[in-house]
């Protein structure tokens, strides 16, 4: 059976004929040994056919398409031009060897050839690209780095902007981020603290969230200068009137030491700074839950936004993450744990990242293993339907949620759920009465646009027939003045044409008196001559 080789340059299509097989046996080890040798090597394999690519669009296009295993048309044509028919019914008397198996397996499918893939197979490509430029004698050299340079940065932008994981990137990095930020902020609120607190140590028991005493210290400065003033400025940042009393109190009795105006100046700065910083981490968590809800909303309204992002993130993408079982789900971020306990055989993790959830901290702590791995089964549907689902809905999400709150109600006071057939026939009702809602508000909506349309047209009628008439008034105008203009044109053509014609009645006329005359002439001149003949005579 003869063997024909598909080679995908970045330059186009190649077609070999693997020839001599025999005396090599189809032996790995003796095709590594002759592809070296472009004498041997030339002898086995020859360029059959070879098709370039006619642009570069076109070769991304080609490229694309055998990366994921698609014969495109212009391969299928190649191909059945240049390989022998086969007849229906009849197995080929000749296979193509491809690097690619899928690649293969849709050659074989749509166009009944034979397609194999193999080591050997495999030695004989590399040969072929090793001694590719030697095959092709048009080939200038340094025209073929050139294609697969090109190709290869044009191919890699493309996966890189139509990647399909790319949304989920931003999530990723902002759940990175926001943990980073939670770390950095309480470091340096802790920070603010120990520096101020040298100089005013009773305000650490009075406020303890390390936001407010950022702000607190930022607007004291010095305790010195604190009086009744600053009452109605620290009731606003606190909010409760007592803790604002208190803070003057201690300020006028403070046990800390005095400090210079250069370090009071970098105590505020400082505080300031953090004060910026958690400010900043409000906003990313803002754009962290729009990000959740426009990904994965069913997920981030069955287990919420910061722990769904964590689990994103966890898994690497959201397609990652819909392709793990609910167990994978049940002990994510709990791997080292896992793997402890099947080292020392010790019982395994019951959760992970999923241990965050309030459903978890709500159960009871008998209840807790089944209720982890209850929640992984609805966190595994939900990311499932977010990541296949055309339209992007709450719905399924809210009626998981329910099911995990019943479930919690079962554990504890023994009431039966309902089943998850009837939970997923409700929502998916539900889902289609809102699109139903939404195909009868887009009609309304064009209706009422039309309606808009109608009443500015209506508005604008008496305005347009002000001008119309005005238009009229002009266009009557200019039609008198035309019919002027060719009236006195037509008289012009008349008084030519009558002149013409006189012209050529005088031209007549002058004609028949010279005739007159040259008759009379003439019959003069034979008289002379009659005469002259008779005195002769």
């Amino acid at each position: 059976m003869a063997l024909y080789l598909l080679f995908e340059s970045s330059s186009g299509y190649a077609l070999f004929l693997a020839q001599g097989l025999d005396e090599i046996g189809q032996n790995t080890e003796a095709v590594k040994n002759s592809v070296a040798d472009l004498n041997r090597f030339g002898k086995v394999v020859q360029l059959t056919a070879f098709q370039p690519f006619e642009s570069a669009l076109d070769g991304l296009k080609q490229c694309n398409s055998v990366s994921e295993g698609l014969m495109t048309d212009e391969l299928r044509s190649f191909l059945e031009l240049n390989l022998p028919k086969v007849k229906e019914g009849k197995k080929s008397k000749f296979s193509l060897g491809v690097a690619e198996p899928k690649l293969g397996s849709h050659i074989s499918e749509t166009t009944k050839m034979t397609c194999q893939s193999g080591e050997f197979v495999l030695e004989l490509l590399r040969g072929v690209r090793l001694h590719f430029d030697k095959f092709i004698k048009d080939l200038k050299p340094g025209d073929l780095e050139k294609a697969q340079l090109g190709l290869a940065h044009s191919y890699s932008r493309a996966k890189v902007k139509f990647n399909v994981n790319r949304v989920d990137n931003m999530v990723i990095q902002a759940i990175f981020l926001l943990d980073t930020l939670d770390k950095d902020i309480n470091s340096f609120s802790m920070r603010v603290r120990e520096w101020y607190s040298w100089h005013f140590p009773e305000l650490v028991k009075i406020v303890n969230d390390n936001y407010l005493y950022a702000r607190v210290a930022k607007l004291i400065e010095d305790k010195s200068k604190l009086s009744e003033e600053h009452f109605p400025a620290l009731t606003e940042i606190l909010g409760d009137e007592d803790k604002a009393k208190e803070i003057v109190e201690a300020g006028k009795a403070s046990m800390g030491q005095d400090l210079t105006p250069v370090d009071l100046i970098n105590v505020q700065l400082f505080a300031q700074r953090v004060m910026d910083l958690a400010e900043y981490r409000k906003n990313l968590y803002d754009y962290l839950v729009t990000k959740m809800n426009d990904i994965a909303p069913n997920l981030a309204s069955l287990i919420g936004e910061v722990v769904g992002a964590r689990l994103i993130s966890h898994a690497g993408s959201l397609t990652n993450l819909a392709k793990c079982p609910s167990s994978t789900l049940q002990i994510l971020g709990a791997e080292k744990a896992l793997f402890r306990a099947l080292k020392t055989r010790g019982n395994t993790p019951k959760y992970g990242l999923i241990f965050h959830s309030s459903f978890i901290g709500r159960a009871s702590a008998r209840n807790k293993g089944r209720m982890a791995r209850y929640l992984a089964n609805k966190c595994s549907i939900a990311s499932r339907i977010d990541c296949f689902a055309e339209r992007g809905t709450t719905v399924f999400g809210e009626k998981l949620r329910e099911q995990v709150e019943e479930r919690l109600e079962f554990y504890d006071k023994g009431v039966a759920p309902r089943k998850n057939i009837d939970v997923m026939k409700s929502a998916i009702e539900t889902t289609q009465s809102k699109d139903v809602e939404m195909e009868e508000t887009q009609p309304d909506e064009a209706s009422t646009k039309k309606s808009k349309k109608k009443k500015s047209k209506t508005e604008e009628a008496p305005a347009a027939a002000t001008n119309r008439d005005a238009s009229e008034d002009a266009k009557s105008e200019n039609k008198k003045k035309k019919e002027k203009r060719k009236m006195e044109q037509e008289l012009s053509q008349e008084e030519e044409k009558t002149n013409g014609v006189n012209g050529d009645v005088t031209e007549q006329d002058g004609k028949a008196k010279k005739k007159k005359k040259k008759s009379k002439d003439e019959a003069a001149a034979k008289e002379t001559k009659r005469k002259k003949k008779l005195s002769q005579e």
